[in-house]
Order: structure tokens, then sequence, then C-alpha cells
């Protein structure tokens, strides 16, 4: 059962703003030791609903029961590599246009205009960054300004689904029901693989497929039919 707006307005969602932006944050050595407060901050405020709760105390001991690296390593894989399931927030509206750079300035340029001067490494687009700013404003205000995101926080929920990582997917869904939202599905685009999206063209097909692999080694000759061009009609 969500909340409404109205509701997470009544009481404080301040703690849970920051437990969630610990717990989409890298998994650091210091973080996982503080599983337990975080999550006891949670059941302390109690800004969320029994089964969101129950959702995000699975999480915690799924990343509890992880082997470290395994975890730090899954952790780049689902958030880093790849765009649909990116918890930079406006990577899923402007991609690496022009245009996320003015939206970037505009967003430091509201934590600023709130009262929170912006000095962290990520950029202020981070949901972790994002949450930890949400949590400095009234509830109302809060809820209304993580609303502002709803449709975004849908697609990474959605991914995240899509891609089996259901655990933070938790996480997502507790963002959204902060902010008076139910999850809703949205149709996913798979992502191109890194690997062919860097790839660099080959140059003359490739030395070493079809030219000389090595130095000293002869060079192959191909010979290929020249295409014609079509010859073009005689215009009476």
């Amino acid at each position: 059962m969500k909340r409404t707006k109205s509701e997470m307005a009544s009481r404080g969602m301040s703690l849970s703003c920051r437990v969630l932006a610990r717990l989409l944050d890298y998994p650091s050595d210091e973080m996982l030791t503080a599983l337990p407060e975080l999550l006891d901050a949670l059941r302390q405020e109690q800004a969320l609903s029994a089964e969101r709760l129950q959702e995000l105390e699975a999480l915690v001991a799924w990343m509890a029961s992880k082997d470290r690296f395994a975890l730090q390593s899954e952790y780049v894989e689902t958030f880093d590599r790849g765009r649909a399931s990116s918890l930079h927030l406006f990577e899923h509206v402007h991609g690496d246009s022009r245009e996320r750079g003015p939206a970037l300035v505009d967003l430091a340029k509201t934590y600023e205009s709130a009262g929170v001067f912006f000095d962290a490494k990520e950029l202020p687009d981070y949901l972790p960054v994002v949450l930890e700013f949400a949590s400095t404003q009234p509830p109302a205000l809060a809820a209304g300004f993580l609303a502002e995101m709803a449709h975004i926080l849908n697609a990474i929920h959605s991914a995240l689904i899509k891609r089996g990582v259901k655990p933070w997917a938790a996480a997502i869904g507790a963002v959204l029901e902060l902010a008076g939202e139910t999850p809703q599905a949205v149709q996913i685009t798979v992502d191109e693989p890194l690997d062919e999206a860097w790839v660099e063209p080959a140059a003359f097909e490739g030395c070493s497929s079809r030219g000389q692999s090595k130095p000293g080694t002869p060079q192959p000759v191909h010979i290929v039919r020249r295409q014609e061009p079509p010859k073009q009609g005689v215009r009476a």
C-alpha cells in the first residue's frame, strides 16, 4: 500500500532519503559495515510502508550475504555499464547531448537556491546526490521534488527488473513511494553492449584480417571487380 503525498508530508522522510542514498551508492566497506544501522534508521522513521520496508530488509540481507568484491563488481555492471539502469538521471533524458550540461548547471543552481551548497565528486544528477538534497528539504517539498523525476525512476526500476536485479529495484521502488508514486512498468530499450558501442571501424578492412599482419611479411593484393555506376536514361 503506497502512501499519498499528503501522508508523506505529515511525517518526516529525511532519514529514509539518506538511507536510500547510501543503499544506492557504491557498496564501500564503510557502507556495508553500516547496513544494520541503516536498516534501523528506516524502521525508526517509518516513512515507508511495511511492504516496502520488507523489500528493503531483503535488499540489506542480500547485500550482507554476498562476497564484497562480487557485490561491488555486480554494482558496477548494473549501474555503470549501460544507460538503461544508470543512476545519473539526466542520461535518461539527454544522453550525451549538449543539452545535458545546462541541465546539470540548472540542477546545481536549484540546490544552491534552497540553501544547499553542492560540493561532491559526483554530478548533481546522480540519484544518491538527489536523495541527499531531498533529505534537507521539508517533507512536502522533498516528495514533490522526487515526484518530478518519477518517469525516470520508473524507467530505472523497469530496467532493473528486466535485468533480474530485484533487490536494488526495491530501493528505487522505495524512492518512488517517498515521492507518493507507485512503480509503473516502462518499455525498456536494450542497451548496446559497450564493446560494440565503442568499437572503431576498421581501416581498409583491418591489416590483421585482410592485409599485412606484421612487418616483413608479404602484403597480399585483393582484386575486386569495379562496380560501374548505373547508366542514366536519356530524357527526350
